[in-house]
């Protein structure tokens, strides 16, 4: 049954007129009304109509495209390749559509928001990027908003996620695990044995993977993990910097530092150098991604390439409906271990 506008007003007691100016935000309305109108449009779902361009068809011209943090390189090249893919035929503009980047901030309250904005636009597409937040309650959200989107005749594309049960959304996932483990193999293939871990948010599945495949490599050559080798911190430098030091309180004679992406690795090479310590002399340091940036650091970074504009691209194509799916609509996009002087010669600590 379609909610009307009508429908919305009842739920929270007040006139039509009333949800009609929260909802174009073209007249002042008391702070207290104008939240009690959204939460009534977010309980029930309302999908507000468009120009009548977009009535005319099941989808607008719009595109969204989701992203943690756009002044991440690894969310700012999957989504510049993402948009490099959304013009063309299709659109009723010329041909043309449009992209909005919606930035999450990492917070899974504003994934959701964007998306219900997104629905009551009735967009052609959305591409989300980037690992999910592992939480049973998000998780179920998800699932209902993505099935709303999809039945309502947007094409849902997932890029470096993982697949989303009980939806039709396309993933292309990134392997997360198989890459961390061969990062971690190529260490103790050095010699190393002692080796820290600054890992990402814990409730992120991004984290979760690549840390299981850095314990899976430890534990296939029978190396003992010290809780004390494992530091949790966000995807950036400071974090990077920060947790070295933690690990090196922690346990001085770690010989490698092995660190969730390449922005968390800058930031170790910059602690370990503070602290009088060469790399990789002293200790190697590994990062994941291949972002821009990591062949220019000095020295280069060990890393696992992750294929981002490749794969946002495809995402981008498949979005439009120029690309067929991946059979069973799942594809696993593998890294490329790239050997560069941070992990230098065999561990001499």
């Amino acid at each position: 049954m379609t909610v009307t506008l009508a429908d919305v007003a009842a739920r929270a007691q007040v006139s039509p007129a009333t949800v009609s100016r929260v909802l174009n935000g073209n007249y002042p309305v008391a702070a207290s009304t104008r939240e009690r109108v959204l939460r009534a449009v977010d309980e029930l779902d309302y999908v507000l109509n468009g120009p009548a361009s977009s009535l005319a068809a099941a989808t607008s011209d719009l595109v969204g495209i989701l992203v943690n943090d756009i002044a991440d390189p690894f969310f700012g090249v999957m989504a510049g390749a993402i948009q490099s893919e959304i013009g063309g035929p299709g659109g009723r503009a010329g041909g043309e559509r449009l992209a909005v980047v919606c930035n999450t901030g990492g917070s899974p309250e504003r994934e959701l928001t964007y998306l219900t904005l997104l629905q009551r636009q009735r967009a052609a597409a959305v591409v989300l990027t980037g690992g999910a937040v592992e939480n049973v309650p998000h998780a179920a959200a998800m699932t209902a908003k993505l099935r709303k989107l999809t039945d309502a005749g947007t094409r849902v594309v997932l890029c470096g996620r993982p697949p989303e049960p009980e939806t039709t959304a396309i993933a292309l996932t990134f392997d997360n695990r198989g890459g961390g483990r061969e990062l971690t193999e190529h260490l103790i293939g050095l010699g190393h044995r002692r080796l820290g871990y600054i890992a990402g948010p814990e409730e992120r599945t991004t984290t979760r993977h690549r840390l299981e495949g850095h314990r899976d490599a430890l534990a296939a050559h029978g190396i003992e993990e010290d809780p004390r080798w494992t530091v949790h911190g966000r995807y950036d430098r400071r974090s990077g910097y920060e947790a070295t030091l933690e690990l090196l309180r922690r346990d001085p004679s770690l010989t490698a530092v092995v660190a969730a992406n390449d922005s968390v690795a800058l930031g170790a090479c910059a602690a370990l150098r503070d602290s009088g310590l060469r790399i990789p002399d002293d200790v190697s340091v590994a990062g994941f991604d291949d972002l821009p940036f990591s062949i220019d650091a000095v020295p280069a970074l060990t890393t696992v390439r992750l294929p981002l504009a490749e794969a946002g691209a495809r995402a981008g194509r498949i979005a439009m409906g120029r690309e067929e799916p991946p059979p069973g609509g799942i594809a696993t996009v593998r890294g490329e271990l790239m050997v560069r002087g941070s992990s230098g010669g065999r561990a001499r600590r």
